[in-house]
């Protein structure tokens, strides 16, 4: 079964929209100010390379750490739609723009509190929030370590509410050599999740 048929599986039909350029699947990607903006980066790379249509989020501290962690120069892919932080013309501000999936890559304590509470008060959470209550699929990646009461109190909350929590947990059998390797195997995991056919990780027992 091919990725969106899995999908749409999982999640049923996205309603009566105009389909995305090539035919695949409607991504919200946010990426808020935590550690490890490169795999939020890698994910919309890797989607848009697959012809979805992707739409991406990034709060102002975000901004700064992928200056830090990716370089100044960093730009996102040509066929990424980038959405204003605070934009109130943004289609993701209503749900009748209808969307396959929303993933936050990564997501900070202060993003997830406001997603589990429903303070929707930047584009990126009002993208979260709708997902939730349209009972379409949100990942969360929270970047944070160690984890204070809150912040699982959060997780819990999120998942209750339906969400999948996704934490870039580092694995070793598939015997990463670099961070680019450490960073595949993230992003493969959530592309797992949003049943998007890939190979950018080792699994167990492929032999390989």
């Amino acid at each position: 079964m091919q990725g969106k048929e899995r999908l749409m599986k999982r999640i049923g039909p996205p309603g009566r929209r105009q389909p995305p350029r090539g035919g695949g699947c409607r991504f919200v990607i946010g990426v808020s100010g935590a550690s490890g903006a490169a795999i939020g980066l890698r994910l919309m790379s890797e989607l848009a390379s697959r012809g979805h249509e992707v739409h991406a989020v990034i709060t102002d501290a975000a901004v700064e750490v992928i200056r830090h962690e990716v370089g100044a120069s960093w730009r996102l892919p040509k066929a990424v739609v980038r959405h204003g932080i605070q934009d109130p013309r943004s289609a993701l501000n209503s749900s009748s723009f209808v969307v396959d999936a929303v993933v936050v890559a990564p997501c900070s304590m202060k993003s997830l509190s406001a997603i589990a509470a429903g303070h929707a008060d930047n584009i990126l959470v009002r993208a979260a929030d709708t997902a939730l209550r349209m009972g379409r699929t949100l990942v969360v990646v929270p970047r944070e370590t160690p984890l204070s009461l809150s912040a699982l109190e959060n997780m819990a909350a999120l998942k209750r509410g339906g969400a999948v929590i996704l934490p870039p947990c580092a694995s070793y059998y598939h015997r990463p050599r670099t961070v680019d390797d450490m960073t595949a195997f993230f992003v493969g995991k959530i592309l797992d999740v949003l049943g998007v056919d890939n190979e950018l990780y080792r699994r167990w027992g492929d032999g390989r």
